[in-house]
């Protein structure tokens, strides 16, 4: 063979090499393309919220604490996973910090804070037919954990008109004499009404708050301070519009004339107390709120905060859930209040655990009459797991807000699809 034939060969060789490579630089682009979703290009499609489509009439209303702190949000853990003894930052042998609760978050302790978790809350709560939220509201003066309450509420607020759910406020009024003895006001009652005046300002002409008998809906967790008539009186003084206003169960008489009506709670004598409210409410009562819960465990004394509430509702699986909300379909009221999303120092808690699962909103999605089942709510555990996985990966957090458009749209389909190319 002579030199020419020699040199074509080398080069023929050399190209044959080169297009190896190139074929195989551009399999291995496709292979991780497709197993990091990160790599494509990608352009959100933002959609307006859906109504989920429920077969109950009933509207359903989440109550819902804005309290918890966590040290990767906040700097430090809250006291409502610490109470005066447990430690998060101790991890067991199943991966589970120690907070003050007999029960445990699927997603572990969380800052109200967070977004994803305000996400993953408002996401469940929408495919369980809930139709919105009432906040456990502390005020807005700069006072112990109420400040940084009334953010994470805000933070909540936020998100609401993305995912179509509503809100109310309930207002814990005890807060006003905390506030005087701190010298942040005069009176309780200029304390309270400039409360009131904030939630006029900033919450009651918001297409998200919920009306009820023409006026905004207003709750108070009691009262547990003001408990005259003359005390709301001077407090809805100049107010307008003036509040749909309710007390706790067997209290409107402390709000007097201001009162619209009453509300169900949690007693000790469990479904006697709601058979009770439901048959011998008090008299003029036009508005009437009807109560369900999975049970009541506190944790108060092993928390170090005290003793015991001094009774306890068993859960027994989802059979009090079960029975509470029969009996609040019988009770022919149009409102139910779920007691509650996450107060898991009293064991009230509907979020998902590690002992429950999601069954607590299975059996809810039956009675609101929703087609969405368990699988749906996994998936927006999925997302909330991706969030963080991804956290710090700015291209992959668009798929995942197109993720939560695709559930907020109810195009659950593309949601699971697109959750599928993160394997």
């Amino acid at each position: 063979m002579d030199k020419c034939s020699n040199n074509e060969s080398i080069s023929v060789q050399i190209l044959n090499i080169l297009l190896k490579f190139f074929l195989l630089l551009i399999f291995f682009a496709c292979s991780d393309k497709a197993t990091n979703p990160e790599k494509d290009d990608f352009t959100l499609q933002v959609f307006e919220p859906v109504a989920v489509s429920k077969s109950n009439s009933i509207k359903v209303y989440m109550h819902y604490m804005p309290w918890f702190a966590s040290k990767e949000i906040d700097g430090q853990w809250g006291s409502h996973w610490t109470m005066a003894n447990r430690n998060p930052d101790i991890v067991d042998l199943n991966n589970q910090r120690e907070i003050a609760s007999h029960y445990y978050p699927l997603i572990g302790p969380y800052s109200s804070a967070d977004k994803d978790v305000i996400e993953y809350h408002l996401l469940l709560m929408k495919l369980a037919g809930i139709d919105g939220v009432f906040l456990d509201w502390y005020g807005t003066f700069v006072l112990n954990d109420y400040s940084r309450n009334l953010q994470n509420s805000e933070a909540l607020i936020d998100m609401l008109d993305e995912t179509g759910l509503k809100f109310s406020i309930v207002y814990e009024d005890y807060t006003a004499e905390n506030v005087v003895n701190a010298s942040l006001a005069n009176s309780a009652v200029l304390a309270a009404k400039t409360d009131i005046k904030y939630m006029v300002q900033n919450y009651w002409s918001s297409a998200q708050y919920i009306n009820a008998g023409g006026g905004p809906l207003l709750l108070t967790f009691g009262p547990r301070f003001f408990q005259t008539e003359l005390e709301w009186s001077q407090i809805f003084n100049g107010i307008s519009p003036k509040p749909a206003f309710l007390t706790l169960w067997n209290e409107s008489m402390e709000a007097g004339s201001n009162a619209r009506g009453e509300f169900a709670w949690v007693y000790k004598n469990n479904l006697t107390d709601l058979e009770n409210f439901y048959n011998n409410r008090a008299p003029g009562q036009e508005i009437a709120i009807a109560a369900a819960y999975p049970g009541f465990n506190d944790y108060y004394k092993e928390g170090g905060w005290g003793e015991q509430v001094g009774w306890e509702i068993a859960h027994n699986e989802t059979a009090t859930l079960s029975s509470t909300l029969q009996l609040a379909e019988q009770s022919g009221l149009s409102m139910l209040q779920l007691v509650t999303w996450n107060d898991f120092g009293e064991g009230t808690m509907l979020e998902p655990t590690v002992e429950f699962g999601y069954t607590f909103l299975e059996k809810i999605q039956e009675f609101t009459g929703v087609s969405y089942s368990v699988q749906n709510l996994e998936q927006i555990k999925r997302l909330y797991d991706l969030r963080k996985q991804y956290k710090n990966d700015a291209k992959i957090q668009v798929k995942l807000d197109q993720v939560f458009y695709y559930f907020v749209s109810l195009q659950l389909d593309k949601a699971e699809q697109l959750l599928k190319e993160f394997g």
